[in-house]
């Protein structure tokens, strides 16, 4: 089987009516039927990896609580209720509430990002090396609850380009991101990964913890690490050409960024540091003509013959991109809106809608509702797609 979801689900693109080979769940069902069963053993009546499956083939076509995919599952036909592993029936909102509420996230999250991890493709390349862009970046729940009254926070690692959530860890707040941060990365493979993060991530200990496991990174820097910002300002960029340049228009809005990238030398404030960037960040409003300029910096353990300024602009832009996905789930998914309220329920929810639209991005869909309609409407397609596992 082709290592790469593209390959193996072309089939699926918007402009192929024949429907793709028959499939089922069976070694998918396998891998999710490792994640701990919350269940007494006596009275279960479905299997927890049909239960998960049912969930996921659900969400892909769009489903947004738990009572759509219980309804899903009534009206869903005899064949895909085999496929799914369910002799007769299929789960009521209850049953399937009470699960999602009481799972292990981590082990969840765990199992279907090794899963997903496997298949997904990200490439930005540089001779003699391929590597992969890894966003490290944080999203509330807003309309769910903790037992303290607090919205679910999610820190979740994102491949760039395809969107695709290959971990993710839930904590208390905003605030507790940093600690989250190795705990996030330790079940993923960082060799060819760049990982990106916004500032508060620029930590000496993260940095560390990413070249260790065979990885590199590429971090914003800010007010938070004064004395590196400080070194980064007094580099010599005047004398330094232009190096890269792009153009962007949208929000209202003319964004000319330029890039300039410096080699260190060993004495920068921060370890395994090899280049420094700095972006200048031109907006103009369209409609009142009013300029704002703005100095961004930001540090890289990748040296020049391993990303060059057009690759690095590259990965600095998709960081910011993952952002996009967090607004296809609360527009398309509504997650923000949902009343999903009950013990982890919140975050397996959150966990399969990253998962159906990482595998939409990989497939090649660019309108996530669209794609949702499709798997609606072609539930032997949804099945295809989750039968990846080997």
């Amino acid at each position: 089987m082709s290592s790469s979801l593209i390959d193996a689900l072309s089939c699926h693109r918007e402009d192929v009516d024949s429907p793709c080979p028959p499939a089922d769940l069976r070694t998918l069902a396998q891998i999710l039927d490792e994640v701990p069963d919350p269940r007494r053993v006596q009275g279960r009546r479905y299997r927890i990896g049909s239960l998960l499956a049912l969930c996921l083939v659900a969400v892909l076509g769009g489903a947004k609580s738990v009572t759509a995919i219980a309804r899903f599952g009534t009206g869903s036909s005899p064949e895909l209720r085999e496929c799914l592993g369910f002799t007769s029936t299929t789960p009521n909102t209850t049953t399937l509430g009470r699960l999602l509420g009481r799972l292990n996230g981590d082990a969840l999250d765990d199992a279907i990002g090794a899963w997903l991890g496997r298949y997904a493709t990200d490439p930005v390349e540089e001779p003699g090396e391929t590597l992969r862009g890894l966003a490290v970046d944080g999203k509330a729940v807003r309309g769910s609850r903790t037992g303290a009254g607090r919205a679910v926070y999610l820190l979740a690692a994102t491949l760039h380009a395809s969107q695709t959530v290959i971990s993710q860890r839930q904590i208390q707040a905003k605030s507790n991101e940093i600690p989250a941060f190795a705990p996030l990365l330790d079940r993923i493979d960082l060799r060819g990964m760049v990982v990106t993060a916004d500032a508060p991530h620029t930590q000496r200990a993260h940095a560390q913890h990413v070249i260790a496991a065979g990885g590199h990174y590429l971090l914003a820097v800010k007010g938070n690490q004064k004395k590196l910002r400080k070194q980064l300002k007094k580099l010599p960029w005047r004398e330094i050409p232009l190096q890269f340049r792009t153009t962007a228009t949208g929000h209202g809005r003319r964004e000319v960024r330029r890039l300039k990238v410096c080699t260190v030398q060993p004495g920068l404030f921060f370890p395994h540091a090899v280049q420094a960037i700095e972006i200048k960040r031109r907006r103009t409003n369209r409609r009142t003509g009013a300029v704002q300029t703005t100095a961004v910096y930001a540090v890289t353990s990748l040296a020049p013959d391993q990303a060059g300024p057009s690759q690095l602009s590259e990965l600095i832009q998709n960081h910011w991109s993952v952002e996009a996905l967090h607004h296809v789930r609360d527009v398309t998914y509504g997650e923000d809106a949902s009343r999903v309220r009950t013990g982890t329920a919140p975050r397996a929810m959150a966990t399969m809608r990253n998962l159906a639209i990482g595998l939409m991005r990989q497939t090649g869909w660019t309108n996530i509702a669209a794609a949702a309609d499709h798997y609606r409407s072609r539930s032997e397609h949804a099945t295809a797609m989750l039968n990846l596992a080997i």
